[in-house]
C-alpha cells in the first residue's frame, strides 16, 4: 500500500468511525433501547456521568458571592421558616428518580454552590428552581439554615421557627408587595 493509500485509507477510518458511532446511538435512541423509567436506576456508568455533569456543572455556574453574615442566628431563623426538616416522604417523592438532592443532611457544596442549587433547581431530579419565587435575599436565608440544620435537633429547629420574625407567607406577601418575583409563568 502507497504512503498516499495509506493516509487516504486512515483518514476514511478515522472520519468514519465516529460517524458509525452516531448512527449505532441514533438508532439505540430512535429504538428506545435505554430504559428511562423512574422505578429503574441508571446503569453505574450512566449514574457516574450523570453525577459528574451535574457535580461539574453546579462548581462552574456557583459564582455568586457569599454574604458574611451565614453564620447569623436572624438569617437561619428566617432560612427554617421556609423548610421542614423531617417531614414524611410524600408519595410523589417516594417515585422521583434521581431523588432531589438531600440538601437537609449536609453537604460538601460550598455556600455559593448550595446557592445556585436552591436558586436553579436540578433538572430531572424534583429540585425546583425557588428562583423563580424566591428573592436572592430569602434563598441566602435557606442557605444559612442548611448550613446549621444537620447539627439541630427536631426541637431546636421547632424554637427557630417560633423565634423567626415572619413566617413563610408573610415573608412570600411581603416580597410581592415590595414588587418581587410574579409568581405567574415563567415559561421562556
Amino acid at each position: 500500500m502507497s504512503h498516499t493509500t495509506r493516509r487516504w485509507f486512515v483518514a476514511a477510518l478515522l472520519g468514519g468511525i465516529p460517524m458509525v458511532l452516531i448512527s449505532v446511538a441514533s438508532l439505540a435512541i430512535y429504538a428506545g433501547i435505554y430504559d428511562v423509567a423512574a422505578d429503574e436506576p441508571h446503569s453505574q456508568p450512566v449514574f457516574w456521568l450523570m453525577q459528574m455533569v451535574r457535580d461539574r456543572s453546579i462548581a462552574a455556574h456557583a459564582t455568586d458571592a457569599v454574604p458574611v453574615d451565614l453564620s447569623s442566628p436572624k438569617r437561619i431563623a428566617s432560612g427554617a421558616v421556609h423548610l421542614a426538616p423531617g417531614k414524611k416522604r410524600t408519595e410523589i417523592s417516594w417515585g422521583l428518580y434521581p431523588r432531589a438532592p438531600e440538601l437537609r443532611r449536609g453537604s460538601q457544596l460550598t455556600p455559593a454552590e448550595q446557592f445556585w442549587v436552591v436558586k436553579h433547581g436540578i433538572k430531572l431530579t424534583g429540585m425546583p428552581s425557588w428562583g423563580v419565587t424566591h428573592d436572592d435575599e430569602l434563598l441566602w436565608d435557606i442557605v444559612a439554615f442548611l448550613r446549621k440544620m444537620p447539627e439541630l435537633t427536631a426541637d431546636e429547629y421547632q424554637a427557630l421557627v417560633r423565634g423567626a420574625s415572619k413566617t413563610h407567607e408573610e415573608m412570600m406577601q411581603e416580597m410581592e408587595t415590595r414588587g418581587g418575583h410574579d409568581r405567574s409563568d415563567h415559561s421562556r
